[in-house]
């Protein structure tokens, strides 16, 4: 059993966990959780590096489960609960912390495609995925300057859509549009336009760019998008979160192409 905080798998896996470059180059990230963990292990089989505390892990039934699976791999390695905690981000970790290799995921399934313009708050990112997973989006494209797809926070917020979701990220705009290049329909959400978002026809192809968090759309988005939408509210509010307004809308696509427009 790993004792130690000072042993190199720990120092492994935090390396990933606070550095891009580390994560870009290795193309691995951190997964924390017996959720995330269990998930992983059911998309690839096996992962790069798993540190679990059994005792921790046998406090729950899912952790049991967990713990059976990770019990005798190369790949993972018993360790106190001091050295899993040491490696891991979370205030309280549950007593596992792992790595494992990028997915990839073919747009090989038609639905919307949504477009991140500059999201900067991993709990946002984290949770327009998730949101574009539940919908069954063809595919997320991120635009260069947002957050990394694979930063723990936004991994930990996905909860495991990063294994069942198109992704690319780092992109230009001009790699945004010949991606696009196909879509009958490209929807920006903006606070100040005139056009409801249920008036939108999502049944063809389409896409959906949500803007940044703090400066809304920008100039390349906005010529890109064909129209403008918006969410009618009532209240006081100015506008709502970005993942809150972004998932509003995948829904209602979701809506459409279920049941037709009205």
């Amino acid at each position: 059993m790993i004792a130690s905080p000072a042993n190199p798998h720990v120092k492994h896996i935090r390396s990933l966990a606070t550095d891009r470059k580390d994560r870009r180059r290795e193309r691995m990230f951190v997964l924390e959780g017996v959720r995330l963990v269990a998930d992983a292990l059911a998309h690839a089989g096996a992962l790069e590096l798993a540190l679990y505390a059994p005792e921790q892990l046998a406090q729950t039934e899912a952790g049991r489960g967990l713990l059976a699976r990770l019990e005798g791999q190369r790949w993972a390695h018993p360790a106190s609960p001091q050295v899993v905690a040491a490696a891991a981000e979370t205030v309280q970790p549950q007593g596992v912390v792992a790595l494992a290799r990028w997915p990839e995921v073919e747009p090989g399934r038609p639905g919307i495609i949504l477009v991140l313009d500059a999201i900067q708050d991993p709990g946002n990112m984290g949770t327009l995925l998730r949101s574009a997973e539940a919908v069954g989006a063809a595919q997320v494209l991120c635009v260069r300057g947002a957050v990394d797809l694979y930063s723990p926070k936004v991994v930990r917020a996905a909860m495991g859509a990063h294994f069942h979701l198109a992704t690319e990220q780092e992109l230009g705009w001009e790699q945004v549009g010949e991606r696009l290049a196909f879509v009958d329909h490209v929807y920006a959400a903006d606070m100040g336009a005139s056009m409801p978002y249920y008036a939108a026809d999502w049944r063809q192809p389409a896409a959906l760019i949500v803007g940044n968090e703090a400066h809304g759309l920008g100039d390349d988005a906005r010529a890109l998008a064909g129209k403008l939408i918006g969410i009618p509210m009532r209240g006081r509010a100015e506008s709502l979160n970005a993942a809150v307004a972004g998932s509003i809308i995948l829904f209602e696509a979701q809506r459409q192409r279920m049941l037709g427009r009205s």
